[in-house]
Order: C-alpha cells, then structure tokens, then sequence
C-alpha cells in the first residue's frame, strides 16, 4: 500500500527557511515522482513542485521558483523540500502525493504537514 507522510511544518518569521520532508513505505520511491502541493486557507490545492521518477526536470510554480528546492533521497525513501526566503503568502497546509509521473494523477496523499509564515 503506497502511503507517504509529511514532516517539518512550522511557524516561522518572514525571511526564514524550512525543510520539509515526505517519507515513502509501501513502495519504491525512485519508482515514482513526488509533487507538493499546498492549500491555504479558504483556497484550492495549488501544485507546488514535482520531482521526476528518473530523469526529466523538477517543476516548480511561479510563486516558489527561485526559492524552493525539491530534491530526494531514494536510500533514505524520502523527498525534501527546502523553502527558503518564506512570504506570509507561502502559509498553508503541505502536501505531498506519490505519481507515476509529474503529470499524472496523485496515487497516494499524506495528512498534510502546516507552514505558517508570520511576524
């Protein structure tokens, strides 16, 4: 059973940093591509970022390109996610899925991870 969960939220200041994390079990991680997505407040989910199963590049949005950074570690079956120079605007609940592709459908979703970016 493919299952994935979500650490590393937190409440951090405008400016800051934060790594999230994605653990895989149930498969093989460097099987499949793993994208974030995130819903804030009173929002739909908004794709984040996706890393490809094997080659291909990363994806990113607009809104986070330039600061965060998708990345994995397919020993450790986990996916990271570092976020850097976090806006208020950046505060939501963080996803992560598991896809046979980037483009295709989330085949696994965990129970969300929260970010609040605040003064």
């Amino acid at each position: 059973q493919l299952q994935v969960v979500e650490s590393g939220g937190d409440l951090v200041q405008p400016g800051g940093s934060l790594r999230l994390s994605c653990t895989a079990s149930g498969f093989t991680l460097e099987d499949y591509a793993i994208g974030w997505f995130r819903q804030a407040p009173g929002k739909g989910h908004e794709a984040v970022s996706c890393i490809p199963n094997s080659g291909g590049s990363t994806i990113y949005a607009d809104s986070v390109r330039g600061r965060f950074f998708i990345s994995r570690d397919n020993a450790e079956n986990r996916v990271y996610l570092q976020m850097d120079s976090l806006k208020v605007e950046d505060t939501a609940v963080y996803y992560c899925t598991a896809k046979r592709s980037c483009l295709g459908s989330s085949l696994a979703w965990g129970q969300g991870t929260q970010v609040t970016v605040s003064s």
